[in-house]
C-alpha cells in the first residue's frame, strides 16, 4: 500500500467511526487497528487527533465540491448544487451523519469550531458568488440581499444533515421552499 493509500485509508476508516458511532467514538488506536497499521505508523500521518479529523472534514468537503457544477447561469448553477447536494447525502447518508456529528461537536471544541468555521465561510463565499452573479444576470431578484441570501442556503443545506429533519422527510420541503423563495423555477424533483 502506497503512502497516501494508507493515509487515505486512515482517514476513511476514521470517517466510518464518526459516522457509526459519533465523535466521541472515534478512537485513533481502532483506526490504526482496522487499517492494519500501529498507532505511531497513524501519528506519523497524523501527529495528532485533531489533523486526523481535519483530514475527515476534507474529505467530507471535497464530496461536496462535486456538487458544484462550472456549467449553466449562475442561477442553474445554484440550483444544480441544490439538488446534487440534496442527491448526494441520499447516496452517502454517512456523509451527512458525519459533518452533523462534527458541527455538533464544535459547539464544544474550539479547535473544531475553528475548522468547521473556515469550512463553512469558504463556502458561503462560494454561495455568495453565485447569488451575486445570479442578481447581477437578471436571474434573482434585484433587491436580495446577496450575503443573508447565501447564509439561508448554507444554514438549509447544513441543516439537511441533522437526522431530525433528514430523517423527517423534511429535506425536499425545504429545498423546494427554497428554490422558491430565491426565485428558481422549480421544474422537476430533487434528486
Amino acid at each position: 500500500m502506497s503512502k497516501d493509500d494508507r493515509r487515505q485509508a486512515l482517514v476513511q476508516a476514521a470517517f466510518n467511526q464518526i459516522a457509526e458511532r459519533g465523535f466521541e467514538g472515534l478512537r485513533t488506536r481502532e483506526v490504526a487497528a482496522e487499517v492494519g497499521v500501529n498507532i505511531a505508523t497513524l501519528h506519523y500521518y497524523f501527529p495528532t487527533k485533531e489533523a486526523l479529523v481535519r483530514a475527515v472534514v476534507d474529505r467530507a468537503m471535497e464530496r461536496f465540491r462535486t456538487t458544484l457544477s462550472p456549467h449553466g447561469s449562475a442561477a442553474e448553477q445554484l440550483r444544480s448544487h441544490l439538488r446534487s447536494v440534496r442527491g448526494l447525502l441520499r447516496r452517502e447518508p454517512k456523509l451527512g451523519a458525519v459533518m452533523a456529528e462534527l458541527a455538533l461537536r464544535s459547539a464544544r471544541d474550539p479547535t473544531l469550531a475553528q475548522v468547521m468555521e473556515q469550512t463553512t465561510s469558504v463556502w458561503h463565499g462560494m454561495v455568495r458568488g453565485l447569488v451575486r452573479n445570479a442578481v447581477r444576470d437578471g436571474h434573482l431578484a434585484p433587491d436580495l440581499d446577496i450575503d443573508d441570501a447565501a447564509a439561508i442556503v448554507v444554514a438549509t443545506v447544513t441543516s439537511l444533515t441533522l437526522p431530525a429533519v433528514a430523517g423527517a422527510g423534511r429535506a425536499d420541503q425545504a429545498l423546494r421552499q427554497l428554490e422558491r423563495w430565491l426565485g428558481l423555477t422549480y421544474t422537476e424533483s430533487i434528486s
